[in-house]
């Protein structure tokens, strides 16, 4: 069965059709409007070997704020859906990610309980014209849509720039491990029998 859901989100503030494919091989075409976001998305894509489709259309002359979030709550979207019914899965993913000085650590399970602890303190309040507070928005917005427990720590850095790409190329690399198919696992990876 193909691992693939497409989801579209239209309101005042945002435009947004998105597609992804689990068990795909990192290909991302993205047109955010934001593009640090873009930048992330690409990243997250490529290490966790999704391909990923994003064209979302915002009201970026106010700021990054409702697009940043709309794609985060479409992707979660996405995510759940293309899970299905989560039979085989892993379940649970873990990833350390070195960036130059700073190193990123993203730990998730697929647990159908919907949190985000997050970790990091990013010295610049901006990269480019992005909003370095953002990155939590997009994260909490991803874990809450895609019903996960999503923890992200940052144990150092200096580099803000450096500090949020080790987060995305992380949390690629643990959705990649967590999504993965594993033959011995009959049925769904819980004792409850459900996720």
């Amino acid at each position: 069965m193909e691992r693939i859901a497409s989801i579209e989100r239209q309101t005042n503030e945002t435009d947004i059709q998105l597609s992804l494919a689990i068990d795909g091989e990192g290909q991302s075409n993205l047109e955010t409007g934001v593009p640090f976001l873009s930048h992330m998305l690409d990243l997250f894509a490529k290490h966790g070997q999704f391909d990923l489709t994003v064209d979302a259309k915002g009201d970026i002359e106010v700021d990054a704020h409702h697009t940043t979030e709309d794609i985060g709550i479409c992707l979660g979207q996405a995510l759940q859906k293309a899970l299905g019914d989560k039979r085989g899965i892993k379940r649970y993913g873990n990833a350390f990610v070195p960036m130059d000085e700073a190193l990123a650590q993203v730990v998730v399970d697929l647990s159908n309980r919907p949190h985000l602890e997050m970790r990091a303190e990013f010295p610049g309040q901006k990269v480019g014209s992005f909003d370095t507070e953002l990155v939590h928005e997009f994260l909490w917005k991803l874990a809450l849509e895609a019903r996960m427990n999503l923890h992200v720590i940052v144990h150092y850095g200096t580099n803000t720039h450096h500090m949020i790409e080790a987060v995305f190329k992380a949390l690629g690399r643990a959705l990649d491990e967590a999504t993965t198919i594993d033959p011995r696992i009959k049925g769904v990876p819980s004792t409850k029998g459900m996720l």
